[in-house]
């Protein structure tokens, strides 16, 4: 399973390798990595859930701000199950319209309902439909379409 920090910084070279020019949304969420550390150290439990929902709220508004400036997606879907947050992600960029979304999927472990799928039904259908695909080799994703 590919889908560590490390992984992402390497993914990242691949495609930019490739000619694409690519936005992180895990960029920018580090800036608030202070304000998570201040957060954690709230001793009024009230006081602590409000920020951390505050910065939660505002790490999810630029990644969706993300998704809505993007040509295109990629969605890393290595896991037994795609992680919540990224089929979010590709429903988002979905509804959104006119970007194509493509999957990246390494892993070897079966996460599809049957055969004909390699994840959650839903997820692929998204990503078909945008007309993208699921990529299961880096090599592969420097000369996929994003548009």
């Amino acid at each position: 399973m590919e889908s560590s920090r490390p992984f992402i910084s390497r993914l990242v070279n691949v495609l930019e390798k490739g000619g694409h020019t690519v936005l992180d949304p895990w960029d920018l969420a580090e800036p608030f990595s202070e304000e998570q550390e201040s957060a954690r150290h709230i001793s009024d439990e009230k006081t602590r859930r409000e920020q951390f929902h505050r910065i939660s709220m505002a790490i999810a508004g630029q990644n969706h701000q993300l998704l809505k400036e993007a040509d295109g997606i990629l969605a890393v879907l290595d896991g037994s199950d795609v992680d919540s947050g990224t089929a979010s992600e590709i429903g988002c960029a979905f509804g959104i319209g006119g970007k194509i979304i493509n999957g990246y999927r390494n892993d070897f472990r079966r996460a599809g309902e049957n055969d004909g799928c390699l994840v959650n039904l839903q997820v692929q259908y998204w990503i078909e439909q945008s007309g993208g695909q699921i990529y299961t080799s880096l090599e592969a994703l420097r000369d996929c379409r994003w548009a």
